[in-house]
Parts: C-alpha cells; structure tokens; sequence
C-alpha cells in the first residue's frame, strides 16, 4: 500500500521557492535558517519525514516542529525561533537604564586609558560598581548579559562610525553650484557625443594626493606556486625613502589625467601645474577647474601667476569640508586601491616614474567620471 501522509502538503509559491532556495544556499544566514529552509524544500517535493531527518542530519521531532510551523504559520514562521516565555528577568529596568548611560559615556571620561569601551571592559567595570550605585542585581552579570541589554536598544559602544559636519555656513549653495557644474557638463558631453557642438573649453576636476611613500622591499618578492602558495609572499620588513606628492587633474569630458609629480604642493607646484594645463590646451579655450580651498590655490604667489593668464582660468571651490564633492577623489580611490595598495620601489625617483607611467597607461584608455548624486535634481 502507497505511503501516505498524515500531514497536509506544503505549497509554496515561486516567490516562496525562490526564497527557501536563497537561505539554503547561504553562507551568511544562520546554520538554523539554513538547516530550516532545506528541510521544508525537501517537505514540499513529497520527501518523507523520514528520510528528510536522515538527509539533513536531525531528529525526526525536528523536522516535524518545522513544517507544522510553516502549515500553521507560513515559511517565516517556520524558518525563526518563537519567543519562549522564560522566566522573570532578574535584572530591573533602572539598572539596564544604568547599563545603557555607562555604555553612552567614553570610559576615558569616568578613569580609563580607552577610547571606546569594549563589552568586556563593560561587564567588568559594571560588576566592580553595581552595589555601590545600587545595582546588586548586576554582581554576577556576564558579557552576553551586558551585550543583550544594549541590544534591547540598539547601542554599540565598541563601535563608531564617522559623519561629516557641515563647517561651511554657505555649504548648501557651493554645493549646488558644485552640482550645476557637473550638470552642465554631463548636458555638454551628450551634445559632444552628438556631434552637435565643437569643443572649446576644458572642465578639470583637481586636487592633490600627498604622503604617497616610496617603500622598498628588504627581501624579494616570492610568486605563488601551484600546490603550495595560492598568493604572492612579501617579507614583513622594508625601508622607507620618503613620500611624493601627486598633483593631479582630471578632464571631466575627455577622462585624460594631467599629473605632475614633487616632493611637496605648495603655491609653487600648483603654479606650474597650472602652467602645464595652459600648455596642453588651445590657446582660445577657457579653462575651468573645480578644486578645494587649500591656501596654496588662493595665495598672493598663485594669484599673482594667474595675472599672466586673463581670461584663462576660472576656479570653482567645493565648500570647505565638503571635498568629497570633487570628482578627482574618485580617481585617487581607485588609483591607491589598483596601483599604489601593493607598490615596492628603490628609490622617489623610481616612485615618482612608476606613477607617470600609470597615467600614461590611463590616458591610454581614458574613463569619463561622471557624477550622479543629486544630479537629477539640478535644472538647466
């Protein structure tokens, strides 16, 4: 006589399928997800309890919990833990309300060397301090203890993430002027693109890249080897021949860098890095560059170079602590990650040819930058 089940069937829509099938696959969600997921697949494809138990290595009560939660309850239901009732909390609502000021505190402002607390350091001060501020119930308190009630309320005092304070008052209006610009030019590239337009003006994107090191490897480099050594192998120990600073432009409707390499970036530097911009461009084009406020870009030396050029050049200042707006950034990022992350020389002046070959090889093959947030919002 055929099988047949006690248990009414399991159907799941595509969405659900599709759902279980991403869970079972996971490396990131909890083997108990995981685990929950495979078995209500292999429910819904009319496996038995049994061999469903046998094939994914657990109980038979296990697997008949899972899929009577996911008849009654749906998949989610099934896939999580119900909240057990428990017992009493032990622990009163003003001591986690004690727990929860400490972990707003930095331990550097109640006595200690750190900055930021970790969840033993907690616990451990917690212990030492609950019956003297009335907390008993805290004496025997563990890290998993400390951990869940700042979970309760979502706070990580091991952790700390960065924000950026608007320091300029007229940050709001550089910044759309900012956004103008890029608008601008994205409207002027498609008209380039088209054909509809010859070109008679440059926008470069600018700014510098200091402290780049000149490192030198003490012992060579070994190569990966098959069977052995998956990755290449670099001594720990190395010798340090000072940094280099890039100054550097971006041509935001070409992609072409302009670089020029020196020991340092003062007023001088940005002078003849002007002077070799003029150089590349025809004489009648106008010359626009976006660029932070460094003092170097608006001394008296700069201001006095830039007479000699009337008409040439016009600066446009991202606002101050807003430098992030400057689309050159993003060719810094990807230039230290793809070229400068791993670099070995023996010299600066093996340094300093290493980086003009590299825009050499990016002029090669230019990329346009283009921006995109908040760009929609700006009207031409």
């Amino acid at each position: 006589m055929p099988f047949e089940r006690k248990r009414a069937d399991l159907l799941l829509s595509e969405s659900d399928t599709t759902k279980l099938q991403t869970i079972s696959k996971s490396g990131k969600e909890s083997f108990a997800r995981v685990n929950r997921a495979k078995i209500l697949l292999s429910y819904s494809q009319n496996e038995s309890i049994n061999s469903i138990a046998k094939k994914h290595h657990v109980s038979r009560p296990t697997v008949e919990k899972c899929v009577d939660k996911a008849l009654t309850g749906g998949i989610e239901v099934a896939l999580s833990d119900l909240r057990r009732k428990g017992g009493p909390s032990s622990i009163t609502a003003d001591s986690k309300m004690w727990v929860i000021n400490l972990a707003c505190q930095k331990p550097k402002d109640i006595g200690y060397a750190s900055e930021l607390w970790t969840i033993s350091q907690l616990a451990s001060h917690v212990r030492r301090k609950c019956n003297i501020e009335g907390h008993p119930c805290l004496s025997k308190a563990a890290k998993s203890t400390i951990f869940r009630i700042l979970n309760e309320v979502s706070i990580k005092p091991h952790k700390i993430n960065y924000y950026l304070e608007k320091r300029d008052p007229e940050f709001d209006e550089k910044m759309a002027q900012i956004l103008y610009v890029y608008k601008e030019i994205e409207l002027y590239n498609e008209q380039l693109e088209n054909n509809e337009i010859d070109r008679d003006f440059a926008t470069l994107s600018y700014d510098e890249k200091p402290g780049i090191q000149a490192i030198e490897n003490i012992e060579a480099d070994l190569s990966p080897v098959v069977g052995k050594s998956t990755t290449w192998s670099r001594d720990y120990e190395y010798r340090r021949h000072g940094t280099l600073s890039l100054l550097a432009g971006i041509d935001l409707h070409d992609g072409r860098v302009i670089g020029l390499v020196r020991d340092r970036h003062r007023s001088r530097e940005f002078i003849e890095f002007l002077e070799k911009v003029d150089s590349e461009y025809p004489k009648q084009w106008k010359l626009r560059i976006i660029l932070d406020n460094h003092s170097a870009h608006i001394s008296k030396e700069t201001m006095a170079a830039l007479a000699k050029y009337p008409n040439r050049f016009e600066f446009v200042f991202t606002p101050k602590h807003g430098s992030w707006l400057n689309l050159i950034e993003m060719f810094f990022s990807k230039m230290s990650r793809s070229f400068l992350r791993a670099i070995r020389v023996k010299s600066k002046d093996e340094l300093r040819e290493r980086i003009l070959k590299y825009l050499d090889e990016v002029n090669m093959y230019p990329v346009v930058f283009r921006w995109k947030y908040k760009l929609d919002e700006i009207i031409i």
